[in-house]
């Protein structure tokens, strides 16, 4: 795996140890304004690798340091999640700029890291998640397009649900909304919509925006039991 240095001066101190990976895609209509924003001093923001459509990756933070790619954020009940993860910045223009799938090589190149770092810190697959996982009320991104299940079948990831939605039938509300806080989202009972959102993008995208339809509730039973 050939990473090209593209050095950001955007991080600080990390102090704790890395166990989780955060998965961006850029938003930007181009890869190249986007590493040129993660590189500029002016825009305080960062992530440890960038991963372009043909497959290049560029190391932009060492990762013993603390890029600046979650903000604010919350994961199983930790606020600081930039502090213990590593950021990979996917390129794709997004929801705003034209949301397109990921090409094979990118992929395939995404892999190849988020193989190379849960190797070397020992992350495992329940702690590699998507921007918009830990910040549901501000992102969206990886978003419902990203192969989370090329991801799963390579054993980095939590796959998506592939179940029976009928399993969902008789599962509660409570139950449902207690196992969205269980898996690790950012969710209570007056404020569950963008949490429940997050989890739809990656579990059960066919449902995005169905509210606790059955599917969902299944997804829900079946994440939490991983």
């Amino acid at each position: 795996m050939k990473l090209i240095d593209a050095p950001s001066p955007n991080f600080d101190e990390r102090g704790r140890d890395i166990d989780t990976v955060v998965l961006h895609y850029t938003g930007m209509p181009t890869g190249k304004e986007a590493l040129e924003r993660l590189c500029d001093p002016q825009a305080k923001v960062s992530a440890h690798y960038l991963v372009e459509e043909n497959g290049d990756i560029y190391r932009l933070v060492d990762e013993v340091k603390r890029a600046w790619h979650a903000g604010v954020a919350y994961w199983r009940g930790d606020i600081d999640i930039n502090a213990r993860s590593i950021g990979i910045e996917i390129v794709n223009p997004g929801h705003a700029w034209g949301y397109r799938d990921f090409p094979e090589a990118q992929v395939t190149a995404v892999i190849a890291l988020v193989k190379d770092i849960c190797s070397r810190h020992k992350i495992s697959p329940a702690r590699v998640v998507g921007h918009s996982d830990v910040a549901p009320r501000r992102k969206e991104d990886p978003g419902e397009k990203f192969p989370w299940k090329k991801l799963a079948d390579a054993g980095l990831a939590l796959a998506p649900f592939e179940g029976d939605p009928k399993d969902g039938e008789g599962v509660t509300f409570d139950e449902a909304l207690k196992a969205l806080s269980d898996i690790g989202y950012d969710a209570n009972l007056g404020d569950y919509t963008a949490g429940l959102l997050a989890f739809q993008r990656r579990f059960c995208p066919q449902s995005l925006g169905q509210g606790f339809d059955a599917r969902t509730r299944a997804a829900l039973i079946y994440a939490s039991g991983l």
